[in-house]
């Protein structure tokens, strides 16, 4: 340890007002306004990313059958456990027809160790997770 005081660490005002100066000197980065036109091969990006096409909210709302991903993977929240099922076992196990948010709860609930008695707290708290 030392004996400085913390004021040794702040630049003194002819240090800030020299540091104000360069930044106000230097070129900024240009930024375009609020509303020019963005780049044309932008938004052909943008909806072509394969994240474009869902949101989180639409993942847990769909059935297994309409899932395309191999593995669908749950973590709750509360413990940080995270529960891995294949597609196709899943459908097995709960039906075609299933949705992934209830599937995804009874995966949590199989096996949850965070139990209190009380309802409301009882359970995992589901997190989806997208690729």
């Amino acid at each position: 340890m030392t004996d400085r005081p913390a004021s040794w660490r702040m630049p003194t005002p002819k240090q800030m007002e020299k540091l104000a100066a360069e930044a106000a000197r230097r070129p900024s980065p240009s930024t375009g306004a609020p509303d020019a036109p963005l780049p044309a091969g932008y938004w052909e990006s943008v909806l072509e990313d394969p994240r474009a096409g869902t949101t989180g909210a639409q993942i847990r709302q769909r059935r297994l059958s309409e899932i395309q991903r191999h593995v669908l993977r749950i973590s709750c929240r509360r413990c940080e456990r995270t529960v891995e099922i294949q597609t196709a076992d899943a459908v097995r196990l709960y039906g075609d027809n299933a949705l992934w948010k209830d599937v995804a709860q009874r995966l949590l609930d199989n096996t949850c160790r965070q139990r209190t008695g009380r309802h409301e707290e009882d359970g995992c708290w589901p997190a989806f997770e997208t690729p």
